[in-house]
């Protein structure tokens, strides 16, 4: 087993340095797990370190899975094969920009529920969970003849709260599931002492001066063995922003820093994949600030898993070391070749609902989590009586909406506009009042946490509040789309197309020419784009194509100057 004791990690008795890459295989299609923890090892790793997501393993409450890209055991059996010890983090919440920071969206249905603390309700649903899931993971820990060397607490806590209690239950609920193997916690060197606990190993995460940082636990802790449970080696991207990158000698230089004092360390991302489907995250601090769909995060490996220099000089660094390191192919990998996709068949949302949406009425408007859904769009429509120019307050739609009367478009409002109110003009005495609203990701940190998305609360219009709504829940799994019932030419728009493939490889999806939405390929959401970048291209990992005929569906939010994409052979991250 891996212990700490005399300021050092010992396994089995004799002193280790672990040596780690943080590899999401939620984030990587399963077809590519293998070549990304063997690149691991050969950059000189001795270790993989990886969150486990509650929301992607229980989407809706008491509905489990572990199958296809949640197939965690599977991912623990290919890094044991390959030599790799395994640090896993399934603590409750990840942050990780992933959705909700890993918390189920369904945990909002009850208001009066709490979040990471020792709220009797929040345990309960937490306990249910870890029924499930670590008798699968006990199995797996190296002290009976598995990877599994770690198992962390919660996670940047001390940036949440300090609950105490809260994080012994979860202690506790390890225990009782025969999980045997160090604990630990991780928080910002200024965070340690609320968010850890006295008796279990404290890690630290940081992107540099890696000095004051282990100063800072060595005065709380003596002793205690050194580890950057995250050194931040890049950055992510939020729409509308630049990319971030930070150059290899800077990388390497702290990396060096750190080693130098005896540190183990965990580089976060080694490799940082793609948020698919619709769980990247979000920051709110003075703005809303939606993940983009690359999770590229500059790291040691592309997004698409190919070498860089960085990855270069972290590997003559822990040569340097004394680290096992192996030769990997400078040739670049096989990819598809460039062509352009017709997309030659389109129908309007509003025409093809019965067969996408589920439809739900209520007195008043229901939030997405009411609704029971968790990630994508709702339809709410009503009627409102009254003809001419009236106020409609706008702060009630999270996170970006589009507004209609009588079938025409009349307005979009995203949530970090200043204007909340727009005048509309309502032409009848009785008026089809239609609110199209996408979330675009929960926010994964900090005190927004909680928030609900669709419309959070009845919408006020002129003096008054309009009450009877129709709810249609669109969450894009695999639609089967009619395209033979056309008579509504509004956006949203579905345009689907197919192309052929001899050999499955990975390429890139260049939207040029169109504005927001979604692509979905063989019914996967590949995730969303936005003209607004900085990411212009969506990877395609081949895995998810088939030899032969493959099919190509594009959700456009808002409109459009072609019917084609281009798949091309290179990224464009901004």
């Amino acid at each position: 087993m891996l212990e700490t004791k005399e300021g050092s990690l010992y396994l089995d008795g004799k002193p280790v340095r672990i040596i780690s890459g943080s590899i999401h295989y939620f984030r990587i299609v399963e077809g590519h797990w293998r070549d990304r923890l063997e690149k691991l090892k050969a950059g000189g790793f001795n270790t993989v370190e990886t969150y486990i997501p509650w929301n992607f393993h229980e989407p809706k409450k008491g509905r489990f899975t572990l199958e296809g890209m949640r197939n965690v055991e599977r991912f623990m059996q290919l890094a044991q094969e390959i030599g790799l010890y395994v640090i896993l983090r399934p603590s409750p919440y990840i942050c990780a920009e992933w959705e909700m920071g890993g918390l189920p969206a369904w945990l909002l249905k009850d208001p009066d529920l709490r979040f990471r603390c020792s709220d009797p309700v929040f345990l309960s649903h937490l306990k249910e969970y870890y029924d499930h899931l670590l008798p699968v993971l006990k199995t797996y820990q190296y002290s009976e003849g598995g990877p599994v060397i770690a198992f962390q607490i919660e996670n940047e806590y001390g940036a949440y709260g300090d609950d105490k209690a809260y994080l012994e239950a979860i202690r506790r609920m390890y225990h009782e599931h025969g999980i045997r193997e160090l604990l630990f916690t991780s928080d910002g060197p200024d965070m340690i002492k609320p968010g850890s606990l006295r008796d279990e190993w404290t890690t630290l995460n940081f992107g540099s001066r890696p000095d004051e940082a282990f100063q800072e636990l060595e005065e709380w802790k003596p002793g205690e063995p050194r580890m950057c449970m995250e050194y931040w080696i890049g950055w992510f991207d939020a729409w509308g922003y630049p990319h971030h990158t930070r150059d290899a000698a800077s990388t390497g230089d702290v990396l060096k820093r750190m080693l130098n004092l005896g540190a183990s360390m965990n580089v976060y991302m080694f490799h940082g994949g793609t948020n698919f489907q619709f769980y990247n995250g979000a920051n709110h601090y003075d703005t809303y600030e939606p993940t983009i769909t690359s999770y590229d995060y500059d790291a040691l490996l592309t997004e698409s898993g190919e070498v860089t220099e960085k990855f270069r000089t972290v590997q003559r660094i822990l040569a340097e070391e004394g680290q096992d390191i192996e030769k990997i192919p400078e040739e670049k990998p096989a990819r598809l070749s460039e062509r352009k996709v017709e997309l030659s068949q389109s129908v309007s949302l509003f025409d093809t609902l019965p067969s996408i949406a589920a439809r739900r009425e209520n007195v008043t408007p229901l939030t997405m989590e009411e609704l029971d859904q968790s990630y994508g769009f709702v339809l709410y429509r009503t009627t409102f009586e009254g003809k001419g120019m009236f106020s409609v307050e706008l702060d009630a739609m999270q996170d970006r909406a589009f507004l209609y009367i009588n079938g025409v478009y009349q307005y979009t409002y995203y949530r970090n506009d200043t204007k909340k109110v727009v005048d509309l003009f309502f032409p009848e005495e009785s008026n089809t009042f239609e609110i199209f609203i996408e979330n675009m990701g929960r926010v994964n940190y900090g005190k927004y946490l909680s928030e609900r998305k669709g419309l959070i609360q009845n919408v006020w219009i002129g003096n008054r509040y309009t009450f009877d709504w129709d709810m249609y829940s669109i969450e894009l799994e695999d639609p089967v789309l009619d395209f033979h019932h056309q008579k509504d030419e509004r956006f949203p728009k579905f345009f689907e197309g197919s192309f052929s493939v001899e050999t499955p490889a990975d390429t890139f999806v260049r939207l040029d020419g169109w504005k927001k939405g979604n692509v979905l390929i063989n019914g996967f959401n590949l995730g969303r784009y936005w003209e607004i970048g900085p990411q212009k291209t969506l990877y395609l990992p081949g895995p998810l194509l088939q030899k032969g005929d493959n099919k190509i569906q594009v959700l456009e939010l808002e409109g459009h100057s072609t019917p084609s994409v281009s798949l091309v052979s290179e990224p464009d991250l901004g």
